[in-house]
């Protein structure tokens, strides 16, 4: 059902708290209790949050690889309207989802991310997928197989937020590797838009800057969050202090094998993402 494991054990066995979060066995017990809990939350109000996911030894370790390889990440000045795509021409002028906001992070594509790191094989786990499989009630999920959408892991420095959004997937999954000092506040539209339409009285308002139907949660390190995120408009606060915020973000897809479109990709990771992709297409095109 999902891409092949690069190592034979199950590295989510050794990092996640099961005491605490029984995913190994869903079927039976305390994990059955627990799967039932996770899917009430997901159901009545949009996401689930895990305080204490990870175990502290494995946190250290997952945040270490992260801030070891945040140096060579790119510092992505990042320009969308709140759908990733580009902005309909049919709309009014001053209709607010004309609107592009810009946020400042710095961040690692997959493509960046080593195979032989913990972060990466966390996220291949088995256990994990077939547990974020389960509290989505989906038949089959598969791990993302878009070469720089599938794990990524997103650094926001002081003065730095994340702007407002919908995901391209239905649910987002993330993993908080390093807490902001002070903000870094994820805030969120509950169930903003469904499969027929868009709430857009209260989005307009959102973009307005009324947050009176916002909610908000604070997530320490180590935390990991599902989150209806294709279906709820939402952000990131504002980092304070001097941390940055990091966090891993694992996709996942019911369909396998698709990829996002070249131009959302390009508008999200900028110009080294465009280098690769122009470079592939013109070899493409020589060789057809």
């Amino acid at each position: 059902m999902t891409d092949t494991l690069l190592v034979q054990h199950d590295v989510a066995l050794d990092f996640i708290d099961l005491d605490r979060y029984p995913i190994a066995d869903l079927d039976s017990g305390a994990g059955a209790e627990f799967l039932t809990e996770c899917q009430r939350l997901m159901d009545e109000q949009g996401w689930c949050n895990l305080a204490g996911f990870i175990h502290t030894e494995a946190l250290e370790q997952l945040n270490g690889e992260a801030n070891d390889l945040l140096p060579t990440a790119e510092v992505l000045h990042v320009k969308r309207n709140i759908y990733q795509g580009a902005i309909d021409p049919s709309l009014p002028e001053d209709d607010p989802r004309r609107k592009e906001f810009t946020h400042i992070a710095v961040q690692l594509a997959d493509d960046q991310i080593p195979a032989e790191t913990e972060l990466k094989q966390l996220y291949h786990s088995e256990v994990l997928t077939e547990f974020v499989r389960r509290v989505q009630k989906k038949d089959r999920l598969y791990r993302c197989a878009d070469e720089f959408q599938a794990l990524n892991v997103v650094a926001l420095h002081p003065e730095s937020w994340h702007a407002w959004h919908y995901d391209t997937t239905e649910c987002t999954v993330t993993l908080l590797l390093q807490a902001a000092e002070k903000g870094g506040e994820f805030t969120f539209l509950p169930n903003s838009r469904d499969d027929v339409g868009e709430d857009r009285e209260a989005v307009d308002r959102l973009l307005a800057g009324d947050m009176s139907q916002a909610q908000t949660f604070s997530r320490g390190a180590g935390a990991f969050t599902l989150f209806r995120g294709g279906y709820s408009l939402h952000g990131v606060t504002k980092v304070e202090g001097t941390l940055p915020r990091i966090s891993a973000i694992m996709t996942y897809d019911e369909q396998p094998n698709r990829v996002l479109d070249d131009e959302i990709n390009v508008r999200i990771y900028g110009e080294r993402v465009r280098k690769i992709l122009d470079s592939r297409n013109a070899a493409a095109a020589v060789q057809g």
